[in-house]
């Protein structure tokens, strides 16, 4: 047996504090608490989250969908900012606003969180901004856990990811099979980056340009990292609504791959989306990217959205319906395109330039 000298290993000197972990529990309860619909039962603390499916009866075939996702590198920039109650939101969007494609009600939500050192008030904050998206989402969060990996992440570093779980009655499933030669594509406007491509877009601010994310910028009218933080458009309960007052096709949420490879997934063989980039300006952040980093169209469309954050294919005689609902509820959409019969091999195809 190899003996050793020193004082006890224990778990904290190891470099797991349980005592914080528990001070995190205790902080974050008041924003779960907000972020439930009536079928949530019981609440923090149980081993898995529960929520009452009985509901369900009242569907004839009820299908669920689930979707999970993080963030990706836009923690860099809450970490490097010490913001942290934005990030949540964007885990929310980024899981209900797949779900919601299908025409699934999100429901519920779970969520992980891992950090290097559990700093108690930064994950309340984060858990914070995840309940904050639920609401805004309509679905619930029903449970997560946050796991402390010293090591493995430096004591400032973290990542998120969440999980989500929808329903939709099986006649009014939406996708690529409802889409018809005729129908108008409606794009609806991005909140900015959202969360995808941070990789390229601090690369090309913070290495390339030198930019610091206090920066004043006065194409955007605020610091860079006000910028880059802007929270993640959610759409759900928007393309609940839609669904319910025009008849919907399919829809395409806008994220990594830009727009033409996430509406190319919705449109079926033998028919090809032509949309028009001149029926729209994106934000100025967009073209700055691009300039900075001397990153050309293809690259910069293949990796964000282009002030696009989710698309709608509609038949031709629901468009009015269609942007009256988006309007009534304060979310910019526009015909962008339309849906033709394919010539060549290409189901989407941009033409065009932007709109100044």
């Amino acid at each position: 047996m190899t003996e050793t000298a020193g004082a006890p290993i224990t778990y904290e000197s190891a470099g797991v504090d349980i005592e914080a972990g528990d001070r995190a529990v205790e902080l974050m309860k008041k924003w779960v608490g907000k972020a439930q619909r009536p079928e949530s039962l019981g609440g923090l603390g149980g081993f898995a989250g529960l929520f009452d499916v009985s509901a369900l009866k009242r569907y004839e075939r009820p299908l669920l969908a689930s979707a999970t996702d993080g963030v990706g590198t836009k923690v860099a920039v809450a970490q490097a900012m010490d913001v942290h109650d934005t990030i949540g939101h964007d885990l929310v969007a980024m899981v209900v606003d797949d779900l919601v494609v299908c025409g699934a009600e999100p429901l519920f939500m779970t969520d992980y969180i891992c950090v290097g050192k559990v700093r108690p008030e930064r994950v309340a904050a984060i858990v914070k901004g995840i309940a904050e998206g639920c609401v805004l989402a309509g679905c619930a969060l029903v449970g997560g856990e946050t796991a402390e990996h010293p090591g493995l992440l430096g004591e400032d570093e973290y990542d998120v990811a969440g999980a989500g779980t929808g329903v939709v009655e099986a006649d009014r499933l939406l996708g690529a099979d409802r889409v018809r030669s005729g129908d108008a594509v409606i794009a609806m406007a991005s909140s900015g980056l959202h969360s995808n491509g941070y990789s390229l877009v601090r690369k090309v601010f913070l290495e390339r340009a030198g930019w610091a994310l206090d920066r004043e910028v006065p194409e955007f009218g605020r610091t860079l990292g006000e910028e880059l933080l802007e929270p993640t458009r959610i759409y759900s309960l928007d393309c609940l609504a839609l669904a319910r007052t025009a008849e919907v096709h399919a829809y395409s949420h806008i994220t990594g791959g830009g727009l033409a490879a996430n509406l190319a997934r919705v449109v079926p063989d033998g028919l090809r989306a032509t949309v028009d980039r001149g029926t729209w300006a994106p934000a100025p952040v967009f073209g700055t990217v691009a300039e900075l980093g001397s990153v050309a169209r293809p690259d910069l469309e293949r990796t964000l959205n282009m002030g696009v954050g989710m698309m709608a294919i509609v038949p031709a005689d629901s468009v009015d319906v269609a942007l009256a609902t988006c309007a009534d509820r304060g979310l910019d959409a526009w015909v962008a395109g339309e849906v033709t019969e394919r010539e060549g091999d290409e189901p989407v195809v941009l033409t065009g330039d932007y709109a100044s």
